[in-house]
């Protein structure tokens, strides 16, 4: 959801640097029924194995029915074991569709491991807690929310506004891959689960991330393999020290540092922001992405490597059948985070050229999907630009990338630009999402319905 790197800047800053001039309060009674949809849906064990997805689909789609949505314009669809919600809210035809993604899946909690129950929303110290209550059904219910009081006023777009609900981003994403094919004529997507707005310390705004690209997730497998034999007759050609060698050489190996648009801009606020060394070193990488000092600077830090380039490290290691017995395979599970715009196979061709090992075989575990950086599009920077104004007039806006994946990704494969534009303000200390008694803040609640009404508006008047 939220860039470590902006995280990391309000960590540095503390509450020295709240810029934001907060805007006039929310509609409390649309706010009231929001919390209230919220709730309801946090109360849905929408885990995998549960079959809860499918429920909670259906209660969206009959809230956007009774609102006053067409049934022929609210379609739930079963994928396995969970299910999608596409609701197209209908416009003149003016202008291209747009897209809307949160996904209503969350991941396994273990409620004797937490404070509360993780599947009752509770409301206490200023916060709202339970799983899910920040990734990602907080804007689930803010878009769903939102487009309910659209019709109510009558709003009447220039294009269509679909909203696309996914029900295993958490998981395997095979709902995502099926709903990013379904709409080629999409201009743009807006994404609930990415971006959003930083706060620090003492909960003055610091700054608010717009998700623009993301690295591509990939894993590959180093395997080496040989007849084996007994352990009292050694061989030179043991799988095990094979394997060690060729990860010795992929742990001193450094891909090339590479930048966009979104992440010189991401350097360059952050370098104003932090100063010292490392801020210098990004400024000076800003400018210039060839600077080789400033590349040693900032990949110094593990805080921002993965800013800077693709990066692999080994994660899993298995080897050998018998303490007796001469290994005959060993495995390296290599994950690699790709830096847009470069493709998968050449990650693992050049894993190959780095470990110069013909009998090792590196080969790509399951099937991983690329995405370039979408472009700053004007109408999308403005209407952000909008609806951040519409809470803290003036907060700064910057684009970034993330090191993670969401349902972008897919969409992004397929063509579809995609934006990251949560409407959740949170401290970093405060993001407890995939852990333990995660929770928002109560104020994000009215905050986020003033974003999304802007940002729905404005990108489809």
């Amino acid at each position: 959801m939220k860039s470590p790197t902006l995280a990391r800047i309000v960590l540095v800053l503390g509450a020295a640097f709240g810029t934001g001039v907060q805007a006039a309060p929310a509609d409390q009674a649309h706010v009231r029924t929001t919390t209230d949809l919220l709730g309801r849906i946090v109360a849905m064990k929408t885990v995998k194995g549960q079959g809860q997805v499918p429920v909670m689909a259906e209660f969206l789609a009959k809230t956007l029915i009774d609102g006053g949505f067409s049934p022929d314009d609210v379609k739930v669809e079963r994928f396995e074991d969970t299910a999608t919600l596409v609701a197209r809210y209908r416009g003149n035809g003016s202008k291209r569709p747009m897209l809307v993604s949160n996904h209503m899946d969350v991941v396994e909690a273990v409620a004797s491991d937490w404070t509360r129950d993780p599947f009752t929303m509770i409301t206490e110290n200023g916060y709202h807690y339970g799983r899910g209550v920040y990734d990602n059904k907080l804007d689930v219910a803010l878009t769903v929310s939102t487009l309910l009081k659209l019709k109510a006023e009558g709003f009447s777009p220039s294009r269509d506004i679909i909203l696309v609900f996914s029900g295993d981003e958490e998981t395997d994403m095979r709902s995502t891959q099926a709903l990013s094919t379904r709409f080629p004529d999409a201009e743009f997507l807006l994404n609930g689960d990415g971006g959003g707005g930083t706060l620090a310390t003492d909960s003055k705004a610091v700054v608010y991330g717009l998700q623009t690209a993301e690295k591509t997730f990939a894993t590959f497998a180093i395997s080496v393999s040989n007849p084996g034999g007994h352990s009292s007759r050694p061989r030179k050609d043991n799988a095990i020290y094979q394997l060690a060698a060729a990860l010795q050489k992929l742990s001193t190996y450094e891909f090339p540092a590479q930048s966009s648009e979104q992440t010189r801009a991401s350097f360059r606020f952050t370098g104003r922001q932090i100063g010292g060394e490392l801020g210098k070193a990004m400024l000076r990488f800003a400018d210039n992405p060839n600077d080789a000092a400033a590349v040693a600077v900032i990949a110094a830090d593990p805080e921002y490597v993965g800013t800077l380039r693709t990066t692999c490290v080994a994660t899993l290691l298995s080897g050998g059948h018998a303490e007796n017995a001469l290994p005959q395979l060993a495995t390296a599970t290599v994950n690699c985070r790709i830096f847009p715009g470069v493709s998968v196979e050449s990650v693992r061709a050049r894993i190959a050229e780095v470990i110069a090992d013909p009998q090792a075989k590196v080969t790509e575990v399951g099937k991983a999907f690329a995405s370039d950086a979408s472009p700053l599009r004007d109408d999308v920077l403005q209407a952000v630009r909008k609806a951040v104004d519409a809470n803290f007039k003036g907060l700064p806006v910057v684009p970034g990338m993330s090191s993670g994946a969401t349902d972008s990704l897919y969409f992004r494969a397929a063509g579809i630009p995609s934006y990251g534009v949560s409407g959740a303000y949170v401290r970093p200390e405060d993001d407890y999402s995939h852990g333990l008694n995660e929770r928002v803040p109560v104020s994000t609640v009215a905050r986020g319905l003033k974003h999304w009404h802007v940002l729905m508006t404005e990108l489809a008047k």
